[in-house]
């Protein structure tokens, strides 16, 4: 029985971590006093976290820990196939330079109430490179424990070698023609060799860069002429949604959109407008930013160090309590139904209510609620419809030959134009 027992704890131990090394890794925050995470081509605005393994720019890792002292953090690159679990290579096999770093540079929050230390970080540089395609996971940590892990995000390093072609268009199934929106493309992969296109492909298609509805696991109806035909009418489509609402608090000292009203106290609180469903509702097309955020200040310089943190509170309105929790999802969520968003209904003013800590900037956000499966259901808050304007980008992946992890290997985006 002595000789048993630690065997069985042993096995219990290797089991654990493998499960939990075989476990996708995701965009995550692990500390709540991590706020404003961005991972954005260094310089510009542009959301898709993709460089060219041959030299296509860097990538900016920016967040905020609230408090006034200053950590130490490091960070490491992970490389992952194409579902986002570890991939078995070493380091050292993926990674030009050293395997970790730290990041350097800090700065502390000027004229806010809530103060706060502005970390960033941009890779790859001199000290970490990518040496091949594929997925990688930035990790950040504290203090040189690995365990200790502060948050994750996913990036995206492409060795070009196929040309991608593609539409957007109202699905062609009749049940679905005003409510979703089809993607059909074509691959070519001529001059490139793809011994066995239906187990060597890997096909990712997103929208608006979120995740949580990532279509994955197509294969090609047909190959012809060193073309892939993903020309589905069934499996490629997507609700089209809605226009994504928002609110303006880049200026905590003037009227703002969508802002019913602003106190300050010990800090600043805003207050939106008063929102109903639009389940039901005609679609109305107005400029959107697909979910998406910008972080700024217009009352100061530099809105990474001297905008202010607010208490959002938003409003929507309903005579009767959902028979599903209602969450607040967008870029600022990473586009997940997390506890901190997730809304209370106040009975006796018959409106669901949550406040968020949130950076000056101008948001984008809708209502969901939560499916059976645990993901957002926009359908009943915000409907759907077919001429939706949305954004969608396609991944092409291709198993190396020789190597045999997911290399990255196509990317397109595609507008709708309808």
């Amino acid at each position: 029985m002595k000789i048993i027992k630690p065997i069985v704890v042993a096995l219990f131990c290797l089991l654990t971590f493998f499960v939990h090394a075989q476990a996708p890794l995701d965009n995550k925050i692990y500390d709540d006093k991590v706020h404003s995470v961005q991972l954005v081509k260094a310089g510009t605005e542009d959301r898709y976290p993709l460089i060219n393994l041959n030299g296509g720019g860097q990538l900016e890792l920016s967040f905020d820990i609230l408090g006034n002292q200053n950590e130490y953090f490091q960070y490491t690159l992970i490389h992952c196939d194409a579902n986002w679990n570890p991939t078995p290579l070493n380091q050292n096999e993926y990674l030009k330079g050293i395997t970790f770093d730290n990041i350097n540079d800090f700065k502390y929050s000027t004229n806010t109430y809530i103060k706060y230390v502005h970390y960033s970080v941009t890779v790859p540089n001199d000290n970490i490179k990518p040496m091949i395609a594929g997925n990688y996971i930035i990790k950040v940590y504290r203090n040189f424990d690995e365990n200790d892990v502060v948050l994750t995000r996913r990036m995206m390093v492409i060795n070009p070698a196929v040309n991608i072609d593609g539409t957007v268009k109202p699905a062609t199934l009749a049940q679905y023609r005003y409510t979703r929106q089809e993607i059909n493309f074509n691959v070519s992969y001529r001059g490139f060799n793809i011994p066995d296109p239906f187990r060597d492909v890997s096909v990712v298609i997103m929208q608006n860069y979120r995740w949580d509805n990532a279509i994955t696991g197509l294969k090609p109806l047909f190959i012809r002429d060193n073309t892939l035909d993903y020309n589905y009418f069934d499996q490629t489509t997507f609700p089209g949604g809605n226009e994504y609402r928002f609110f303006d608090t880049r200026s905590l000292r003037q009227l703002s959109q969508n802002v019913r009203t602003k106190t300050l106290d010990t800090m600043y609180h805003c207050y939106l407008n008063y929102e109903e469903s639009r389940g039901s509702k005609q679609y109305f097309n107005y400029l959107d930013f697909n979910g998406r955020r910008v972080i700024a200040n217009r009352d100061g310089q530099n809105g990474d160090i001297d905008g202010d943190y607010a208490s959002v509170t938003f409003y929507l309105l309903s005579l009767n309590q959902l028979q599903r929790d209602v969450y607040v999802i967008g870029e600022f969520t990473d586009w997940k139904l997390l506890p901190e968003y997730k809304m209370f209904y106040n009975k006796s003013r018959l409106r669901y209510e949550m406040d968020a800590l949130l950076k000056q900037g101008r948001y984008e956000y809708k209502y969901t609620t939560m499916d059976a499966e645990g993901k957002p259901d926009e359908v009943e808050l915000e409907g759907s419809h077919a001429g939706t304007e949305n954004e969608y980008v396609i991944f092409i992946y291709h198993k190396h030959i020789q190597f045999k992890y997911d290399e990255l290997v196509g990317f397109k985006i595609l507008k709708t134009q309808f």
